[in-house]
């Protein structure tokens, strides 16, 4: 006789099955991406898909960086989400590829760094007390059952050093400079539940410009709650990629979105450009 523990493995198991076989499809379309183009820029493909309206229905806004207000926020800078060998490249990979993502956050780093701008990271990671949560919604499901941003535990390196939890080996030097405030980690999409906002708010900061990852899960959930407590957002729409899977493209829901909420939706040449000239 099956008991409530049979089934809730089953569900697992024919989750990560279901993962994995969009991790096949989705892989080999973002190989097709990656063969014929460099990673350092949206594609024009991907400009001209994701293209504003040529007759706008909505005002025109935009966000003044001020740098004694101003911090730069990225979110999930990690192997899970930006390197191929990452639990969740096969569904985002694609959205990654043509959006040059990977690029353009280490472009940010870099121009940020070089302004003195604040730089603050909010992190994704899963402990094993996390996985013995009681009820998950559909992608904390996905999540966990593919051990995505797993670490042995909030005081344990162990196997973190190259993990999916990681961050992207070309932005540690940037990460790991003993200025860039790294939060605690927040544990579904939002950053309700970490200190994201005491940090920002204890360095005086109310403007943010918001990249990293997802668009429509991460990146949204923090441009939702840090605009609800009182702080300008403007968003980098290339350096952000979302899911695309059967159910529709994450990236393309995040970016109507964006474009209805936050106070500015810049690509990253304006970005960098900005941060340059508030220094």
């Amino acid at each position: 006789m099956t008991n409530e523990n049979d089934h809730q493995k089953d569900a697992i198991d024919q989750d990560r099955r279901r993962v994995m076989t969009g991790v096949a499809g989705a892989a080999a379309a973002g190989a097709t991406v990656m063969a014929g183009s460099a990673t350092s820029a949206a594609t024009p493909e991907a400009m001209e898909y994701y293209a504003d309206p040529e007759t706008p229905g909505l005002p025109d806004m935009d966000m003044d960086i001020d740098p004694e207000r101003t911090a730069l926020v990225v979110v999930d800078p990690q192997v899970d989400f930006l390197d191929p060998n990452g639990v969740a490249w096969g569904v985002v990979g694609e959205s990654v590829t043509e959006q040059g993502v990977v690029d353009n956050l280490e472009r940010l780093f870099i121009a940020a760094k070089a302004a003195d701008m604040p730089v603050v990271v909010s992190p994704h990671y899963y402990f094993p007390q996390d996985h013995k949560w009681k009820f998950e919604g559909t992608l904390e499901r996905v999540m966990h059952s593919i051990h995505m941003f797993d670490r042995n535990g909030p005081l344990n390196l162990e196997g973190f050093e190259g993990s999916g939890a990681d961050w992207m080996p070309q932005y540690k030097k940037y990460i790991n400079d003993g200025k860039t405030i790294v939060c605690s980690p927040h544990k579904v999409y939002g950053p309700e539940q970490n200190d994201l906002v005491l940090q920002l708010r204890k360095i005086g900061v109310d403007k943010v410009i918001l990249a990293g990852m997802s668009a429509n899960l991460c990146v949204e959930s923090h441009m939702r709650e840090l605009l609800e407590t009182g702080f300008e957002v403007a968003v980098v729409r290339d350096a952000t990629a979302g899911a695309k899977v059967p159910e529709g493209d994450g990236y393309l829901a995040a970016l109507i979105n964006f474009r209805m909420i936050a106070n500015a939706v810049w690509w990253t040449d304006e970005a960098v450009q900005r941060i340059a000239k508030g220094a």
